[in-house]
């Protein structure tokens, strides 16, 4: 009988390398493991405590990774029990439109005939499954093939997400240089992106803890035919970390840039207004001596408004003409 875990569930069943079964009921996986060769997936979209409960006591996981596995504020973490291994790790996705990191925690219960994933309605599991289904040829390696499925695509959307923020970057590069004051808006998806990479470089740096020892031999979850699948998962996870630590030192260029700049707009702006100051200065003064209640060569007469206008003619025109001279009109 379907139960309210059943309906949040999501089942699969490899037998010999081939999908025979899926969509069965989680009371059901153990009469499936009982037939050798046969591998299982569980699904579990926003399991609460009593449903990982249930599936511990099928495939009887230890109560210390079934309490982990119901946290959703830790770092990526490989734990390592008696029998199987669970592996907490994040997804991740880009909002452009913001900009800032989406994060989606991803919680997989490894035993030797099951692979169980434990995540929140944001994680497309469906991409996943796509991956498993193009690559039917791998199912014969049975754990390790669902596994690494699963943390190529995780890897994937980090590279994605690295991509994104590069070309945001980009995009800021490209703003800055225009002949119009950016604004505050490249300062506000400046600071946006180095939130987005410090969030982002918080969730991969110790992934490399997390995919480097499941190479080892010794856990007996990767067999010789995958160890080079798995070498290019890891080999990935330092390209993306690589990538942060440059994308990182980029946002802090493009920062530093932005406020050269506006320090240099600032100063083309004081000359120009301290340049038209000096021209006006100059007609202010000689009609301001010219004001005077005094008599003086010219007092009333056409001579002295020839002389006042010529003298301002002269000396405002040679201002100018001094100052474009040297840039500062």
């Amino acid at each position: 009988m379907e139960t309210a875990l059943d309906r949040i569930a999501r089942t699969r069943a490899y037998r010999e390398g081939r999908l025979t079964r899926e969509g069965f009921l989680i009371e059901d996986v153990s009469d499936y493991l009982a037939v050798a060769g046969t591998t299982v997936w569980i699904d579990l979209c926003a399991a609460d405590a009593e449903d990982l409960k249930i599936v511990a006591s099928e495939l009887d996981l230890h109560e210390l990774a079934v309490e982990d596995a119901l946290e959703t504020r830790q770092q990526p973490k490989l734990s390592t029990y008696d029998d199987h291994q669970l592996i907490s790790m994040y997804a991740v996705r880009l909002d452009r439109a913001v900009p800032q990191i989406d994060l989606s925690v991803v919680n997989v219960f490894i035993t030797p005939v099951a692979l169980v994933t434990v995540r929140d309605e944001s994680f497309d599991i469906d991409g996943v499954v796509r991956r498993w289904d193009t690559s039917p040829e791998m199912a014969d390696h049975g754990v390790g093939h669902l596994l690494y499925g699963l943390m190529d695509y995780v890897v994937d959307g980090h590279f994605d997400a690295v991509a994104g923020i590069d070309e945001e970057l980009d995009n800021l590069e490209d703003q800055l240089f225009e002949t119009t004051s950016p604004g505050v808006d490249v300062q506000r998806r400046s600071f946006a992106l180095r939130k987005s990479l410090v969030t982002l470089r918080r969730v991969v740096l110790p992934m490399r803890e997390v995919v480097d020892p499941l190479r080892r031999r010794d856990l007996g979850v990767v067999d010789d035919a995958l160890a080079p699948y798995f070498q290019s998962v890891y080999d990935h996870v330092l390209r993306v970390t690589e990538s942060t630590e440059s994308l990182r030192d980029m946002v802090s260029t493009i920062l530093e840039m932005n406020l050269t700049l506006q320090a240099n707009r600032l100063n083309v702006i004081t000359k120009k207004v301290t340049s038209w100051a000096a021209i006006i200065a100059v007609p202010t003064a000689i009609t301001g001596f010219y004001g005077q209640n005094l008599p003086y060569p010219g007092f009333s007469e056409t001579s002295g408004f020839i002389a006042s206008s010529a003298l301002i003619t002269v000396l405002s025109g040679g201002l100018y003409i001094a100052f474009r001279r040297r840039d500062w009109l």
